[in-house]
């Protein structure tokens, strides 16, 4: 009598278990905050008909109430759809300009810095002259010369041409070390183009830091266009951070019990930019910690 083999039962192949970073405090915040911002700037314009920039629409000076959250300013517009528009137009140039800056500065870092010679000294001597220039100046001259005429447009214009330098500085210097290393001359050995190589193998090295420049020049456009707006440089007619701010403070909104007006803008450019700083720090070190670095 034999005895019955118990069958073998092949064991199921054992997944890789990837551990996927969870979102730090910093990058949690700022994804909140920012989020948050974003979510009520863009989602709320769509519930509202009217021209908020539109003087006289309502009783000047009219107190906070349900219909008129924030109340109303001595021009007759309300206060709280003013400021909803403005962070919309912010953020919308922000963004622009820094995608703007951030495709030059990409461009133009990787390319002097992989392919070298004379393309890169050429680069290196255009990108310290936006350097060297002294850009706040630069923009209130030019600003000054269409006073009260620039248009949105424009200022985005200006402000992508001064911002791209030091961002493309710091990635030609990635690109220098990084063009470099074994796996460069390899992908070069065997035939791979320079459009390859540098999309393939280097762009991977310089992502982060790209991400965070992204988010580091929505603060220099949004802060210098408000800057000029506050002076009365830039196109007050549309509703920014900074024309809310320069409105509020041409018509005396804290001697004249309007301390909303101006208040309501200066707390809502703070939380922004904390939160985008928040977002820039947080995605820096969850970056870092993807890659088994922290």
């Amino acid at each position: 009598m034999t005895l019955a083999t118990a069958p073998v039962v092949a064991a199921a192949p054992v997944k890789p278990r990837w551990r996927v970073p969870r979102l730090n405090t910093r990058l949690y915040l700022g994804i909140t905050i920012t989020g948050v911002i974003a979510l009520t700037a863009f989602l709320l314009p769509l519930f509202y008909k009217g021209d908020p920039a539109a003087q006289g629409m309502f009783l000047k000076n009219l107190p906070v109430s349900g219909q008129h959250l924030l109340g109303t300013n001595a021009l007759g517009q309300d206060i709280f759809w003013f400021l909803v528009f403005a962070i919309r137009n912010s953020l919308l140039l922000g963004v622009a300009v820094s995608a703007g800056c951030t495709l030059i500065s990409t461009l133009v870092g990787i390319s002097a810095g992989y392919i070298g010679g004379w393309y890169e000294r050429i680069a290196i001597i255009l990108t310290d002259t936006f350097i060297t220039i002294p850009v706040f100046p630069i923009l209130i001259v030019l600003s000054a010369l269409v006073r009260g005429n620039t248009s949105f447009l424009t200022v985005g214009l200006i402000l992508i041409a001064f911002g791209w330098a030091w961002n493309a500085r710091t990635i030609r210097s990635m690109a220098l070390t990084i063009r470099e290393r074994e796996f460069i001359n390899m992908a070069r050995f065997s035939g791979a183009s320079t459009w390859h190589i540098i999309t393939r193998q280097i762009f991977p090295y310089v992502y982060a830091y790209m991400v965070v420049g992204f988010i580091n020049t929505i603060l220099f456009a949004i802060n210098t266009e408000a800057s000029l707006a506050v002076i009365g440089l830039s196109n007050v007619a549309v509703p920014t951070l900074g024309s809310i701010i320069f409105w509020a403070l041409n018509y005396n909104a804290m001697m004249i019990g309007q301390q909303l007006w101006i208040i309501a803008p200066i707390v809502t450019t703070v939380l922004m930019f904390l939160g985008l700083f928040l977002l820039s720090t947080g995605y820096n070190e969850y970056f870092a910690e993807r890659r088994g670095v922290a």
